[in-house]
């Protein structure tokens, strides 16, 4: 027997010993893939009901099983941290970002880790200083992580609520011709609402789908469209509401008001897109003066410098 595995090669034991490995690996991927199947089939099911407590916890992501614990920590520190009208102001500009107030507290957790991270990350950079910078750069790497700290959670929000009002004024023009048309052609203002919605998808859309929940559940349509002013918070919005509010008041035809505020709509678009165009040349000034301007001076002075030197030499 001892003579029959000394004349077996010691490269096919490898491939048995390898072959064992991959079918063991296989095995134990096969499993986890069906229970990830399994689970993300189960999270599509609405009605099913878990008994067991250990298997509703499974059923979470991953991410959130592990920051659920340190999340729900921050966010009772935060609650107590926090002014009530801070945290009001920050509820009001999540709901013109378009998002869940059930954010709002996790945005208060992530901004006080925040303001804990500036200590640790300005002794790591000026005391630790892993990368050794010297001077003026090392205290540009400890500002910059002292910003983000600070100013990272606010500037996102805020820039998230700038997107999301660009984007509803963009749509705004359009939706106007829309409203227009459609209540010219016989149509009341809620079914034109209701047309706008079905043809032309987006932020706008979604906020004329919460003045028609409003009104449908009992409220009159101008808290509905004053709701919704609150909601977006720009000029152009104010406008159209104010418009829409007097004419309800006052009985005057909706398709003339909407033909009125299309038309300022536009000659609105119109005019900031000249603004932009005229402030066009004055930014590109700044890549021509460091950028442009010295490779041309360069190629243009510098084989006539080069002559210069020599004659001069």
């Amino acid at each position: 027997m001892s003579n029959f595995f000394e004349s077996i090669p010691p490269e096919l034991f490898v491939g048995l010993g390898g072959l064992g490995v991959a079918l063991v690996m296989f095995f134990v991927l096969s499993q986890l893939e069906e229970r990830t199947t399994a689970r993300s089939t189960l999270r599509q099911l609405d009605d099913y009901q878990v008994d067991n407590q250990r298997e509703k916890e499974l059923l979470a992501p991953v991410h959130q099983r592990l920051l659920g614990p340190v999340a729900a920590t921050f966010t009772r520190f935060s609650g107590k941290l926090n002014p009530p009208d801070y945290v009001e102001g920050v509820r009001q500009l999540h709901i013109q970002a378009g998002l869940s107030t059930d954010r709002v507290e996790r945005f208060l957790a992530f901004r006080i880790v925040g303001f804990v991270f500036i200590p640790l990350w300005l002794v790591l950079a000026l005391v630790v200083n892993p990368l050794g910078l010297e001077g003026l750069p090392k205290w540009i790497f400890a500002g910059l992580g002292v910003v983000i700290g600070a100013l990272g959670p606010s500037s996102r929000l805020k820039g998230a609520v700038q997107a999301r009002q660009k984007r509803i004024l963009r749509a705004l023009p359009d939706v106007l011709d829309l409203l227009v048309i459609s209540v010219e052609a016989g149509l009341g203002f809620e079914q034109a609402v209701d047309r706008v919605i079905a043809n032309v998808p987006g932020d706008l859309a979604d906020e004329f789908t919460r003045v028609l929940g409003e009104t449908q559940a009992g409220s009159s349509r101008s808290d509905a469209l004053r709701h919704m002013q609150d909601r977006v918070d720009t000029s152009e919005v104010r406008s159209f509401v104010l418009a829409m509010i007097q004419a309800d008041t006052f009985g005057v035809s909706i398709g003339r008001v909407l033909r009125a505020q299309a038309d300022e709509m536009r000659i609105k678009r119109r005019q900031q897109a000249q603004e932009k165009a005229q402030k066009a040349p004055v930014k590109m000034m700044i890549p021509m003066v460091f950028c442009v301007f010295p490779a041309l001076f360069v190629v243009v002075l510098g084989p006539a410098m080069i002559n210069i030197a020599r004659n001069l030499g």
